[in-house]
């Protein structure tokens, strides 16, 4: 796995309350979008590597449940996710 716990901390401080707040919905998304960010580099060099794909459409799936179950809780965090994380063009 590429991400390194300091980059973990990282991003869970930054879109969590802090460093160890790694459930908030928020830092899972920032989370899962860095872990596609990733996989989706390594596919564009590996095409036919059918086990990664799998785990990226399953990693997406996955943030999008989460984003829409943020979108129905709190509008005013989902925007902000989305804007900070620049997952909508």
């Amino acid at each position: 796995m590429h991400l390194t716990a300091e980059k973990k901390k990282e991003l869970f401080k930054k879109y969590g309350s802090n460093e160890k707040d790694t459930g908030s919905t928020e830092a899972q998304i920032a989370l899962f979008s860095e872990r596609i960010t990733h996989l989706t580099g390594h596919l564009r060099n590996m095409k036919n590597d059918h086990h990664t794909q799998r785990s990226l459409l399953k990693l997406v799936g996955k943030r999008r449940r989460l984003l829409d179950y943020l979108k129905g809780k709190d509008i005013e965090k989902y925007r902000a996710i989305i804007k900070a994380l620049k997952l909508r063009r």
